[in-house]
């Protein structure tokens, strides 16, 4: 018979009387459960149980969580000028130390402000330390100090001499009359020396000579006698006034040279030397746009610029890690937080691992919480504390946080518990017969838990795989305690 001719007979007799097929399918698939549920129900009965004795040991509880490894610190360097690459000093994956100078810019290709900032440098540090070490400043302000204590002083005597007895005090004005009594003397010799020759015609030289001292010796005789008719009189009100003014003026400036000698006595005013120190460091920061340095001991894990390479500011240079510290963040649920403190011990494991566990200890728990999706979470960072090259920033860690562990009790293997109406059970065989026996659970780990509270016992063979469901009498056998 031609095969093909078979085929296309059946397809036409599928096609004409497909829904009689599909229903016997239905019918031998429901023929084909019942026989595997009945066989299994059956290998039940039979006494196929799985089954292990329950016994005392340690368990380690645990809370378990994934996340993903970074470094305890991270920095992404970037160019902060316009300039050539003129030297890259290190490679990918080499160690680095806080300051060291990972790429320069070419001094030639630098803006000028960097180049000047260099010039500029010497003389704040010079500054800087005349500042620290001078001790110029110090003498000139004492100087300063006692010059305005003697400006002062006078200033004060002036002005008590005006308000208690006059403008002088008498030996000044025994003297200015003195020197009028001289001046008024020479002006009547020179009186007596232009009479001789004031008939004479006014362009002779001798009359021109003895007018000029006859004139001189009157202006003389004037200013001597108003001196001592100013220091024998009494003091006007301007005078008053201009000596008060006068002393104000030297008392302020008395405490302007004790301010300044309190500021200078011990040394350099801190604030000036803060100032000074200030402008060095801004100046400093100026040269050193034109390299990257690394801002903590860690490794290179990204280099970037090439020698010759043009780059301006925000331009990427280094990523620099600290590997030595690798953390690993996760979030713990609100139910388990309570149970994690800092120091607590974890276990991690990776996929990119296998058959590796690293040990970890919790660094830092969260205060506050985070609500995703309707769960409140926590923080919590792990430390690897025997971390090697395998592990890597970016891998996804398995985390098992050891919150307690007991010694010396009642085990039950998780696979073996089971919640009926509320109530965990187990099921143990007894008699060839599964019992099902109410236990309350402690401390639980992965596969494990502690039994607080039933009649489970030492020795008692719990079942493994007990019936997904009883009928209320229970299979063939089945007996309820």
């Amino acid at each position: 018979m031609n095969i093909k001719l078979m085929v296309k007979n059946l397809k036409s007799y599928i096609m004409k009387h497909r829904t009689m097929v599909v229903i016997a399918a239905g019918v031998v698939i429901l023929v084909s459960v019942f026989l595997v549920l009945r066989a299994r129900q059956q290998s039940l009965e039979a006494g196929g149980y799985q089954t292990v004795t329950i016994a005392r040991g340690t368990l380690t509880a645990t809370v378990g969580a994934t996340g993903t490894v970074r470094a305890n610190q991270t920095a992404i360097l970037t160019w902060q000028t316009t300039g050539t690459v003129d030297e890259v000093s290190v490679r990918t994956g080499e160690l680095v130390h806080a300051g060291d100078v990972l790429a320069v810019l070419a001094q030639d290709s630098l803006p000028q402000n960097i180049i000047l900032a260099q010039a500029e440098l010497v003389t704040a540090q010079r500054n800087l330390e005349n500042l620290l070490n001078s001790e110029t400043p110090k003498a000139q302000a004492q100087l300063a100090l006692v010059n305005a204590q003697r400006a002062y002083d006078n200033a004060d005597a002036n002005y008590d001499w005006l308000q208690s007895h006059g403008r002088a005090e008498q030996a000044d004005i025994d003297n200015a009359w003195a020197e009028y009594v001289i001046a008024q003397d020479a002006l009547d010799r020179a009186q007596e020396v232009f009479d001789r020759v004031s008939d004479r015609a006014e362009d002779d030289p001798l009359r021109a000579q003895a007018y000029t001292a006859l004139y001189t010796a009157i202006q003389a005789s004037d200013k001597a006698y108003d001196n001592w008719n100013y220091y024998h009189s009494q003091p006007s009100f301007k005078d008053v006034s201009e000596s008060e003014a006068k002393l104000a003026l030297a008392s302020a400036q008395l405490e302007d040279a004790q301010r300044e000698w309190e500021r200078l006595k011990d040394g350099a005013d801190p604030l000036d030397v803060d100032a000074a120190r200030a402008r060095v460091t801004a100046i400093q920061a100026t040269i050193n746009m034109a390299q990257l340095t690394a801002p903590f001991n860690g490794t290179i894990t990204d280099v970037q610029p090439l020698m010759g390479d043009q780059v301006a500011p925000g331009t990427p240079g280094f990523r620099i890690d600290d590997l030595k510290h690798l953390l690993v963040d996760v979030q713990v649920s609100e139910v388990d937080i309570n149970n994690i403190q800092v120091g607590q011990p974890a276990i991690l494991s990776f996929d990119a691992i296998l058959g590796t566990e690293y040990d970890g200890e919790v660094v830092e728990v969260s205060q506050v919480g985070t609500i995703t999706a309707g769960v409140v979470n926590f923080d919590v960072t792990i430390e690897l504390t025997n971390a090697d090259r395998s592990v890597k920033p970016g891998m996804t860690a398995a985390i098992n946080l050891i919150i307690n562990e007991l010694e010396d009790v009642l085990l039950v293997p998780n696979r073996a518990v089971r919640l009926v109406d509320g109530q965990r059970v187990v099921y143990v065989l007894h008699n060839g017969a599964p019992v099902k026996i109410e236990i309350t659970l402690g401390a639980t780990s992965d596969t494990m838990s502690e039994v607080i509270d039933g009649e489970l016992a030492e020795g008692d063979e719990v079942i493994l795989n007990p019936p997904l469901e009883f009928n209320t009498n229970g299979p063939p056998g089945f007996v309820q305690r």
